[in-house]
């Protein structure tokens, strides 16, 4: 189930039904609590990471879509538009150690996107590179759609683990001796 959602309703569950449905990882069973959290951090970071991917995406096929209904370069005011909002920029870091039982999907190669110069006035050009970067988003959406699976797993594991033993959490705190 994607984070915050009801299966097939896509409104939101409140929190406190999110965190009484905690139930252990069968993945994560066997993994300490000090790698749980690291592996659910990674997580969070490589999500971070990937929705700035998908920005850029939607930023590019934004760009391509504003400049084939123009006669000349955009204006100022349409890049501010179509460029408005890009990430906060925090340092990125791979992801590693945990895995669960199935792989990540594939994710496209992104660095042709920015590269590649298209005619605007090209509308076979256009339509090519708006399916291209459309599979991209596709793909890279598919990505962190699993990312958000993995960090609820990882998040439920830690929440039943708290449970369990509630003095657990109080190791995550800074200052606070295990």
């Amino acid at each position: 189930m994607v984070k915050g959602s009801v299966e097939g309703s896509g409104k939101s569950k409140p929190r406190s039904s999110r965190i009484s449905e905690a139930v252990p990882s069968p993945h994560l069973a066997g993994t300490s609590l000090r790698d749980v959290r690291v592996y659910r951090q990674r997580l969070r970071d490589e999500e971070d990471k990937v929705s700035y991917w998908r920005r850029l995406v939607h930023a590019r096929l934004d760009m391509i879509d504003a400049g084939s209904h123009t006669e000349g370069s955009l204006s100022l005011e349409e890049l501010i538009r179509v460029l408005g909002d890009t990430g906060a920029g925090r340092t990125r870091c791979a992801l590693a150690q945990v895995r669960s039982a199935e792989p990540l999907p594939d994710l496209p190669d992104l660095s042709e996107m920015w590269v590649s110069e298209i005619d605007p006035h090209d509308e076979d050009a256009v339509a090519e590179a708006l399916a291209r970067l459309g599979a991209a988003e596709k793909q890279v959406t598919a990505y962190r759609k699993a990312l958000h699976q993995r960090i609820d797993e990882a998040t439920s594991e830690l929440i039943s683990r708290y449970r369990d033993d509630p003095k657990a959490a109080l190791d995550a705190l800074p200052g606070i001796p295990a």
